[in-house]
């Protein structure tokens, strides 16, 4: 099992709303490149998605429930089929999208327990909280030229040192498509 996150992310670090939808002055910085750039399976999940399972916190499923369900291309079919795992304390109605749940249990236990990959998407709060727990494998990041110098970090910078081996980098239309893994000693 590997703890997979896939994030849009700025070049100064921001992952904090990518499409808009949460109204901040700055959203919707990923989308202003164009759909080519962050349309389809971007971060070359394939099979892992199929047999993995999503863990999403509320505001990232509540949003993807709101779009994956109406499209029918092949990845959204993939996404659409996949389980999904819903962080929340406060969601109890997860009929809105096929295959969704909300967790039993405490978000690391959940982890800790899960014998399939696990790919976590958005969901600043998830990542944060596994990374405390040094419990990520993996970083796929789409990186987008733009500089926002405030908003909601990947990385937070009380976090202690981690060292990651570049698996790939791959342009992506403007953005920059990379996958880094954890080195452990």
């Amino acid at each position: 099992m590997s703890v997979i996150i896939i994030e849009f992310v700025t070049l100064d670090g921001i992952v904090s709303d990518p499409d808009g939808s949460a109204g901040t002055s700055a959203g919707g910085w990923a989308f202003r490149h164009g759909p080519e750039t962050v349309a389809g399976d971007k971060f070359r999940l394939g099979s892992t998605l199929d047999d993995g399972v999503l863990l999403l916190g509320r505001t990232t499923w509540q949003l993807f429930s709101r779009i994956w369900p109406g499209r029918d291309d092949p990845f959204a079919a993939r996404m659409n089929a996949a389980p999904k795992l819903v962080a929340s304390r406060t969601l109890t109605d997860t009929s809105a999208w096929v295959n969704s749940r909300v967790m039993d249990g405490g978000l690391v236990d959940v982890v800790k327990r899960e014998e399939r990959d696990v790919i976590v998407i958005g969901s600043p709060s998830v990542v944060h909280a596994l990374m405390a727990e040094d419990l990520v494998d993996e970083y796929r990041l789409l990186t987008f030229p733009t500089i926002l110098g405030t908003g909601e970090r990947l990385f937070p910078t009380d976090n202690p040192p981690t060292h990651l081996e570049c698996l790939s980098a791959e342009r992506s239309g403007a953005a920059v498509l990379t996958r880094h893994r954890r080195t452990r000693a």
